[in-house]
């Protein structure tokens, strides 16, 4: 069809059949999503998408022979490489750290509801971070701790952010609130491409592989509050 929007591309990564049925089915039912591929473990993921060219990857974090911490690192080595969107269960904050860290796009709760897989595969797709609001407060601050108590956070974060430009440092100041593109865009004045520009801009000057990275050093840096 002349004009028409190409269906968001999702492949569903979890060992029980049961997960991916439900999930399946509702997302067959969100307008401009298309479910392309499934997997049961990591390295099935890894296959399916190197297959299939997914936009978004829902990947279960706790996964057997190849859980799917394993297998950010060669999902993102794709090109194209997919969002990675990780499936956990409430109280899994160790793995969830070291998931962001890999790279990935965001995580979301197993029990979430239906709109709120929907507008995470959405988000994903459109560049947005990805994380479940009940526990996002609770990751973000462990992280930051984290980062103080390994000596990685202070005075090495000023050497990345000097690289920025004055619109980027806006930009990386409102990701760590958490906004998304559109509303980055509002905000601004400006388009949602070229919010997407100064994103990436800032990921590649910043070396942050996701833009929950990047906002974790807005907030060590203190432009976030």
């Amino acid at each position: 069809m002349t004009g028409a929007t190409e269906p968001i591309r999702v492949l569903l990564a979890d060992d029980e059949a049961m997960i991916r049925h439900g999930v399946r089915l509702i997302l067959r039912h969100a307008e401009g999503i298309d479910v392309v591929a499934e997997a049961a473990d990591g390295n099935a993921a890894v296959v399916e998408a190197a297959a299939h060219r997914p936009d978004v990857a829902l990947v279960d974090i706790r996964m057997p022979v190849c859980d799917g911490l394993a297998a950010i690192a060669p999902l993102l080595a794709l090109d194209p490489a997919p969002r990675v969107v990780m499936l956990t269960t409430f109280g899994d904050d160790d793995n969830v750290l070291r998931a962001l860290r890999a790279g990935a796009a965001g995580f979301l709760l197993k029990d979430e509801g239906p709109q709120e897989l929907i507008s995470a595969v959405r988000a994903a797709a459109a560049g947005d971070a990805v994380l479940s609001p009940g526990v996002t407060g609770t990751v973000i601050s462990r992280m930051l701790r984290s980062d103080a108590s390994r000596g990685t956070a202070g005075a090495s974060d000023d050497e990345p952010i000097a690289r920025l430009t004055g619109r980027e440092r806006e930009v990386l100041a409102m990701l760590g609130r958490g906004l998304s593109n559109q509303d980055i865009a509002g905000r601004l004045g400006i388009g949602v491409g070229t919010v997407k520009t100064h994103v990436g801009a800032i990921l590649d000057k910043t070396d942050s592989r996701s833009r929950v990275q990047a906002a974790l050093l807005a907030h060590r840096a203190g432009l976030a509050s």
